[in-house]
């Protein structure tokens, strides 16, 4: 690792570790999309159960932030006491972040069962969306121990340079979910049960792998479990709180959005949340693969930030970017001239969808600022400076929040699609200020030249 790192060009290491990590978060997206693929095209209820799956996605995708919060603040732990060359730390690191993911995990679950009629609702679920929502939500949750261990553990593969041991523990399980769904959900009319079920076997699949390879002889710092430290977990905690708020977040200002479209929505309610669930998995088909690079180069910036060696770090920075803006610029233009080839795919005929084109196209206006964004706060949050990144993220969601709550109340209800633009640009303009007026300076003090 450490010999890897200081004589392979920056430019091939964020090829060789951004490319399998977007690659790895890419295919994950097929969890969910494929689910609402098939069930958009249901003969009968596929609006409903559509609808259903895209209010119940917020709390379920919460379930990556714990993964996040134990996961990548115990892979930046590792990455830089291996830059600083203590061992011990860093082994620490693997094995501490376990005990937390199984803690969280238990906690999650425990949580979800007890709370889960009133926090549906509080997604912005009606009485009619209600049993196809509660079907869904239930059996997803019984997956609470495969994502938040299986995504967070993965963390400490990619991070230790196993970038294609860490995208075959995703695909396992995508492959596993797309080959059940159609099975479950139309062979044996399950419908919105069976396309939970297909979810949660495949994430199963996925926490297996990653669990047996880090037991095993490959890694560097391999998992032995039973071995928990406080002082590190505190560490863990505190540069893994970023990566968790803004997964919350994230997910906090799709739950306002859900809830502004059915107190305002009127008669339209469910076929906004219909069509908002279609643009949900855009948006993650853009985010998480572009999340997927920054994470998968996390420990670059960690390493040779741990290192001492400010130059390298601008060049991760550089060339993160560089990788991000590449993917969703792709993704930009697609949206922008045929938005109708994607929603097409979840529609099934349904009428419930005859608006999502339109409605995709204005939420997306603003979708390139988000390599930007992602290449500032995640390279920040890798080198643990989150008191910088912090501000930068939480200024985005705020205004993202300020635009739901007030458009309605002055503007028709489908210009509430424009909050995600309006925040994304504002977004980005403070992320560039701060990195060339705040973080360059920082970076300077540890090295000549730019």
């Amino acid at each position: 690792m450490e010999k890897e790192f200081n004589h392979i060009p920056i430019r091939k290491l964020v090829l060789k570790l951004g490319l399998p990590a977007m690659a790895a978060q890419f295919v994950t997206i097929l969890y969910s999309i494929a689910d609402r693929i098939y069930l958009g095209n249901l003969a009968q209820g596929g609006g409903q159960a559509l609808a259903a799956v895209g209010v119940c996605a917020p709390a379920l995708t919460i379930l990556n932030a714990f993964a996040f919060l134990a996961g990548t603040g115990g892979a930046v732990l590792m990455s830089s006491s291996a830059g600083r060359r203590d061992q011990k730390t860093a082994q620490q690191a693997v094995n501490t972040a376990f005990t937390l993911a199984l803690i969280l995990s238990a906690a999650v679950f425990i949580s979800g069962m007890i709370f889960k009629r009133p926090l549906l609702y509080a997604l912005g679920c009606g009485d009619t969306l209600y049993p196809f929502a509660d079907r869904y939500f239930t059996i997803c949750l019984f997956g609470s121990f495969a994502v938040i261990c299986g995504t967070g553990m993965n963390q400490f593969i990619l991070a230790q340079g196993f970038a294609k041991q860490g995208l075959v523990s995703v695909v396992l399980g995508a492959v596993i979910n797309i080959v059940l769904d159609p099975i479950l959900i139309y062979g044996a009319g399950m419908g919105i049960t069976g396309a939970a079920a297909a979810t949660i076997i495949g994430q199963f699949a996925s926490a297996a792998y990653v669990m047996r390879f880090l037991l095993g002889s490959k890694p560097v710092y391999r998992l032995e479990i039973g071995r928990f430290n406080r002082r590190y977990a505190a560490e863990i905690f505190r540069v893994g709180f970023l990566p968790f708020l803004i997964v919350l977040l994230d997910n906090i200002l799709l739950i306002s959005l859900n809830s502004s479209l059915q107190r305002y929505g009127g008669d339209q309610a469910d076929a906004y949340l219909a069509c908002t669930s279609v643009i949900q998995s855009f948006i993650t088909l853009a985010s998480l693969p572009a999340q997927g690079i920054t994470t998968g180069c996390g420990t670059l910036y960690s390493f040779h930030w741990g290192a001492g060696n400010g130059q390298k770090v601008r060049q991760v920075f550089k060339w993160v970017f560089i990788l991000c803006i590449s993917y969703i610029g792709i993704l930009f233009i697609f949206v922008q001239t045929v938005p109708q080839v994607f929603t097409g795919m979840f529609s099934g005929g349904s009428s419930m969808l005859a608006s999502a084109p339109e409605l995709l196209r204005m939420y997306t206006l603003g979708l390139p600022a988000l390599a930007v964004q992602y290449a500032v706060v995640d390279g920040l949050t890798s080198m643990g400076m989150t008191r910088i990144a912090m501000p930068v993220s939480l200024f985005r969601k705020g205004l993202y929040l300020l635009c739901v709550a007030v458009i309605p109340q002055y503007w028709n209800i489908r210009n509430v699609f424009y909050a995600c633009p309006i925040s994304d640009i504002a977004g980005s303009a403070l992320s560039i200020i701060v990195f060339f007026t705040v973080v360059r300076k920082l970076l300077g003090k540890r090295s000549v030249g730019f």
